[in-house]
């Protein structure tokens, strides 16, 4: 008891003396410029209204690796085999369902023309030979639908009319800032094509223009159907695997046999009943020439994915040296800072891309420590943003023992610089006071002994 009371008086001395135990807190100052604002719904909204900009990760964790269009797949492949037959007395006509013709769209190897006005020199316009010349130019759409404009760089026109392929082209014009001044139209048409064979004048290939192609219009470019008697030739239409027949003489008769509108990659052999091996044959060579098609592309598909991987890689490595940076501190963070009576004080860094918020902090950090902790004094110390006004702080006191006002703790934006600061509770300073005075007096009774 009587050790109790020295320590008692001790510390009573001490602390009249100005020599006892400190704690950090928090005194709201005029001279200090230091403003303790409670935390409510109402300054919640205030502190968050100051500006702030989160730190951006670096572009190559927002860009994926992209790539041209996919290659066009082939569609279904005929029977191998053609069924011998003799020369029917009645020949069977078998059309295709119906179709509407469809606006051209551009195509992978069609040539489009650009027509662009150039301004005369001033020796022509003087002479007056020349006000103004034209300058043409031929351009291939590539595989993957674009076409590449010197000056301007690369517009996507593949799958468009001309229409839009003429907006596509106007825009990329004024995106670059060249005189959009131009003239648009189809040069050469090579991705949509028709083959014609067998017992005609020309046999060969037959584009398809802005003009739909109908079949009797593809014999005629053909040259026109070569038999000496119509009566014995068909002809045959092979179309994704399904076969069409018309006997000539009832293509030609004028009868009213509905026209047969062509779509891309149609074949077309005229033969007669006796010459069935020719058109086998002829259909067996269009298969080889798909095949071929067919393994092309899926050669360009693997070159594609190879690019792709490729780009995939030089990402990946791009992510991997700024993790390393940021390991080594080669890149600079905004941190908010926690001390006070939390179960480990550190620094919290804010996130990119995003805002974090009072709660974020106190929880990364273990939160409040319950044994020493005061709950009613938790603390967000701010500095003034005008770097003028340096001595201007700001403390934005919480009082969570009423655990409902947590809920403004997930609320309270953080700013890089902040300062969170727990108090203690005061039986845990006096606590800590006897802690300091009690070796004190044990040192003076082993001195007295």
């Amino acid at each position: 008891m009587r050790f109790l009371f020295s320590a008692v008086f001790v510390f009573l001395t001490l602390s009249g003396c100005g020599a006892a135990y400190f704690s950090s807190d928090v005194q709201e100052s005029a001279d200090a410029n230091v403003r303790v604002i409670p935390v409510t719904p109402e300054t919640v909204l205030a502190a968050n209204r100051s500006s702030y900009n989160p730190q951006s990760l670096p572009a190559a964790f927002s860009v994926i690796a992209d790539g041209p269009n996919q290659p066009r797949g082939v569609g279904a492949l005929p029977d191998p085999v053609f069924d011998p037959e003799t020369r029917p007395a009645v020949l069977e006509t078998r059309l295709p369902a119906p179709a509407q013709p469809e606006p051209y769209t551009i195509g992978v190897g069609d040539v489009v023309l650009l027509s662009t006005s150039q301004t005369a020199t001033s020796v022509e316009e003087l002479s007056g030979l020349l006000a103004a010349q034209t300058g043409r130019q031929g351009y291939t759409v590539q595989d993957d639908g674009a076409i590449s404009i010197p000056d301007v760089g690369r517009i996507s026109i593949g799958g468009m009319t001309l229409e839009e392929a003429e907006d596509a082209v106007f825009q990329g014009l004024v995106e670059n800032r060249v005189d959009p001044t131009f003239s648009l139209e189809l040069a050469e048409f090579n991705s949509r094509r028709v083959s014609v064979g067998g017992a005609v004048a020309s046999p060969g290939i037959v584009p398809i223009t802005l003009q739909p192609l109908y079949l009797e219009e593809a014999l005629a470019r053909a040259g026109g159907v070569e038999v000496r008697a119509r009566d014995g030739a068909t002809v045959r239409l092979y179309r994704d695997g399904s076969l069409f027949q018309i006997p000539a003489s009832e293509l030609y008769s004028g009868s009213g046999l509905r026209r047969v509108l062509l779509r891309d990659g149609d074949s077309i052999f005229v033969d007669t009943s006796f010459d069935l091996d020719a058109a086998e044959a002829y259909f067996e060579e269009q298969i080889t020439l798909i095949q071929v098609r067919q393994q092309a592309r899926t050669q360009a598909l693997q070159e594609l994915q190879f690019e792709m991987s490729l780009r995939r890689d030089a990402l990946e490595e791009q992510r991997s040296n700024f993790r390393d940076r940021l390991e080594f501190g080669a890149e600079g963070r905004d941190y908010v800072y926690v001390i006070g009576e939390v179960r480990t004080q550190s620094r919290f860094a804010l996130p990119y891309n995003n805002t974090a918020v009072l709660a974020d902090a106190l929880l990364e950090n273990g939160g409040v420590t319950p044994a020493t902790g005061n709950p009613g004094q938790i603390y967000v110390l701010r500095g003034a943003q005008d770097p003028r006004d340096f001595a201007s702080i700001t403390a934005l006191h919480l009082d969570a023992t009423n655990a409902v006002n947590f809920l403004l703790a997930t609320r309270l934006e953080l700013r890089r610089g902040d300062v969170i600061f727990v108090a203690e509770q005061p039986i845990t300073r006096w606590n800590r006071a006897l802690q300091q005075v009690i070796p004190t007096l044990n040192v003076s009774n082993n001195l007295a002994n």
